[in-house]
């Protein structure tokens, strides 16, 4: 029975399938809560927070140098008939014209052009003339120079520099005693002339070998207008080698070449060589050069020293110094005729040998005041010496002195306050003894103080003043006394001040005490006498 049942069953679900309607379109529906949408872009926000600021306060060390000059230990010597006419300060014009006229007969022009950029080239005209007539019988005196400078830096790092010029000198014998002698003007008359050239070269930074060079060539022909006439030439070839930041040697060649040419006499060579070759070391304000010098004196054989020391520190606020030197100077003709103007034609000329052993110290105080002592012991071989002849006194004979000792001492300071104010003084005091041929060391001083101060009071406005001090040289009387000169004070002061765009104006006065004081035997200088004139300015500095 349920057999029947599951038949007839399956027999109706198959009319049933049979019986549906096949035209009807077949269909899914999908029923899904899913809403797509885009994901929201990122976006700069300007309202960040600024970063935390770092409060700590860096460590920093700076190693500045002192800009103060560094002055020598030896002081400029005064000149037997000092006018020195100075600007008044710092002049910032690069081609000027200055002229003025003083009251002893002096006009005075003076005149420079400066051509180039000043950094890589430049060219550099310059004039002078000054002459003065004092009160004194055929007291005269006559300066006139020119020269041309030049310098340009090549490509291969290197720079040439020169110079030609020419300087005229003229002086009167006029210190005859008595003053009731006469002499032909011509007899009196004093000419010098000088040409002189110089040509030199340096690399401005180390080769690649670590080499640096520098040589220069300077010659001068040297006249009185008496038919005496002499030529230097010094040549100087100094060539150094860095190996380390301590370690460096130096080798340096000098040469002077001199020959002098008396009237009718026969020329007479004067003539040195020397080698000089050193080994240096510095560190942490530590220098020490050590060297010799082997030479040659006109055919004379010399071995020099050439060790010097330096100890200090690195602010290079004291140091303390040491050394034994030797050098040489020609003292030609040319050299002597600058020292004393009023000598005879020398018979023989010589060149000076000084062995120098020296100590002191130096250093600076703040960063304006500079500081500096030295006390030394130098022996002088071929001195030159000055004394009066016995006919008149107006002319003077240079002796040679071949062995003298001169124990001195000398001391300086400075002061400076950027470009507004500058102020240096030194001291030198010297004692000569162990003289061969002479019982003094006529002509030469025993101390010596000069002093100079530079203030720019206003943008317009300078004020100088020059102080020159001296105790007297030994002298011989016509009777032979062995005397001794008076000592002097000499004291100038000028100024200069702006009237208009280009234009200045200056003055400037000399020997203002007054003091007929004499630093030649029978020389007395010019009394108080004053110049004052105008500068014009013909193109600004493109410096400035």
């Amino acid at each position: 029975m349920n057999k029947n049942f599951l038949i007839a069953g399956a027999l109706l679900l198959t009319v049933g399938a049979a019986a549906q309607d096949s035209t009807k379109k077949r269909e899914v529906n999908v029923t899904s809560t899913f809403k797509p949408e885009l994901k929201e872009a990122a976006k700069i926000k300007f309202n960040a927070a600024p970063p935390v600021a770092d409060t700590s306060r860096p460590r920093l060390n700076y190693a500045i140098p002192n800009q103060n000059l560094n002055l020598a230990f030896l002081p400029g010597s005064l000149k037997p008939m000092a006018l020195t006419v100075d600007t008044g300060g710092r002049f910032a014009m690069a081609n000027y014209i200055k002229a003025g006229f003083g009251n002893l007969s002096t006009p005075f022009l003076q005149a420079g052009i400066s051509l180039g950029d000043g950094k890589t080239n430049g060219v550099n005209f310059y004039g002078k003339h000054v002459s003065s007539k004092g009160k004194i019988p055929y007291q005269k005196f006559g300066y006139t120079d020119f020269d041309v400078a030049g310098f340009f830096q090549n490509s291969s790092n290197g720079e040439w520099s020169g110079r030609l010029g020419t300087v005229l000198e003229r002086y009167n014998k006029y210190g005859f005693q008595p003053d009731t002698l006469k002499f032909p003007e011509d007899s009196i008359k004093v000419q010098y002339r000088t040409v002189r050239g110089r040509i030199a070269y340096r690399n401005l930074s180390p080769t690649a070998w670590g080499l640096l060079y520098a040589p220069e060539l300077k010659v001068d022909v040297f006249s009185d207008g008496l038919s005496n006439t002499e030529s230097n030439t010094w040549l100087h070839v100094p060539v150094s080698k860095i190996f380390t930041e301590q370690f460096s040697a130096k080798v340096a060649l000098e040469a002077s070449l001199g020959r002098y040419k008396p009237e009718n006499r026969d020329a007479i060579a004067n003539n040195y060589f020397l080698l000089a070759p050193s080994l240096i070391f510095q560190k942490n304000g530590v220098v020490i050069n050590a060297g010799v010098k082997p030479s040659w004196d006109n055919g004379s054989f010399h071995l020099l020293p050439n060790i010097h020391a330096e100890f200090g520190t690195a602010q290079k606020t004291v140091a303390v110094q040491a050394g034994w030197i030797g050098s040489y100077r020609n003292s030609g003709y040319q050299y002597l005729a600058g020292f004393n103007p009023w000598i005879w034609a020398p018979d023989s000329v010589y060149n000076t040998r000084i062995t120098d052993a020296y100590a002191g110290a130096k250093g600076s105080i703040g960063s304006h005041f500079t500081y500096g002592v030295c006390i030394g012991s130098a022996k002088l071989h071929n001195q030159p010496l000055f004394v009066n002849d016995t006919a008149s006194g107006k002319s003077f004979r240079v002796t040679n002195e071949s062995s003298l000792n001169n124990t001195y001492i000398s001391g300086e300071m400075g002061y400076t306050y950027g470009e507004r104010v500058s102020f240096n003084s030194s001291l030198r005091i010297n004692r000569f003894s162990k003289l061969e041929e002479h019982d003094k060391a006529f002509g030469l001083l025993p101390l010596e103080f000069t002093s100079r101060l530079r203030i720019q009071v206003m943008k317009d406005l300078y004020v100088t003043s020059d102080l020159f001090a001296f105790d007297g040289a030994r002298y011989l009387t016509k009777g032979g006394d062995d005397r001794t000169q008076k000592g002097a004070v000499d004291l100038s002061a000028g100024m200069e001040f702006g009237v208009a765009k280009n234009i200045k104006v200056w003055a400037q006065f000399n020997n203002i005490f007054n003091k007929q004081y004499q630093r030649w035997n029978q020389y007395p200088v010019y009394g108080l006498n004053f110049l004052g004139g105008v500068v014009f300015s013909l193109a600004q500095n493109s410096n400035k």
